[in-house]
């Protein structure tokens, strides 16, 4: 099935073969779309003034200025996947936002596993710009108004739920489950039978736990290895 969305791609890579790969491996996913290819920063800047770009494929070392110096002056950059055959640049690279950082010679399964990510963030972009960022829920017979981003956690007491936010407790008539499924999945996570968080208000992790503030929130036993994977995924650094 092909995707009705595509990412426009521009390759930005001073050597000839590596743009020919980067290139096939474009033509070779769905829901990517090659939009331009060129051999250094200078000619890249005038193709994001000419096309809609969505995602730059980008090397460091080129002359007279490299990848990252190219981004760093970009005000409203697209997406960015660095593509080098030097490592030392992963940790600067992450201060500026960039989606992944590949290291040349680039196997097609990495590759498409950073275009996956960068995809997974366009759609999840696009559906904020498209979605209400608050929803009203019944508590005491009426309907209160809450913002997503003021939820902290939320806690099943047998068929009603309190929803504990930054400015209040709300005692609302409705099962775990049925809010679960209508809360969007990108920023709650369900890690208990009890219990559903916001991921973006979890502070730490202490064995089972998750901390949220002053609230110590239990992680269960048959969800944790995927709870883990959800909440920390790619982003933990090890020794």
């Amino acid at each position: 099935m092909t995707n009705a969305i595509k990412l426009n791609c521009l390759i930005v890579d001073d050597e000839p073969l590596a743009r020919k790969g980067l290139e096939d491996y474009v033509n070779d996913i769905d829901f990517l779309s090659l939009a331009g290819s060129c051999e250094n920063a200078l000619k890249a800047s005038a193709l994001l003034h000419e096309k809609e770009i969505d995602l730059i494929l980008l090397d460091i070392h080129m002359p007279k200025i490299s990848g990252i110096e190219f981004l760093k002056t970009l005000k409203n950059p697209p997406l960015v996947i660095l593509t080098t055959a030097y490592p030392d640049y992963a940790l600067e690279s992450y201060t500026l936002d960039v989606i992944d950082y590949l290291v040349k010679p680039i196997p097609f399964d990495r590759f498409l596993k950073a275009v996956q990510k960068a995809y997974d963030y366009h759609l999840l972009a696009r559906h904020r710009l498209t979605t209400p960022d608050y929803f009203f829920i019944k508590c005491d017979n009426k309907y209160e108004k809450v913002n997503y981003s003021e939820v902290l956690y939320v806690e099943a007491m047998q068929n009603y739920c309190i929803l504990y936010t930054t400015g209040k407790k709300l005692i609302a008539y409705i099962t775990l489950s049925g809010l679960e499924e209508q809360l969007p999945k990108h920023r709650f996570l369900k890690v208990h039978k009890s219990f559903i968080v916001a991921v973006d208000k979890i502070n730490s992790l202490d064995g089972s736990e998750i901390l949220i503030g002053t609230a110590r929130i239990p992680i269960s036993r048959t969800l944790k290895d995927d709870v883990l994977q959800k909440i920390m995924g790619n982003n933990l650094f090890r020794r």
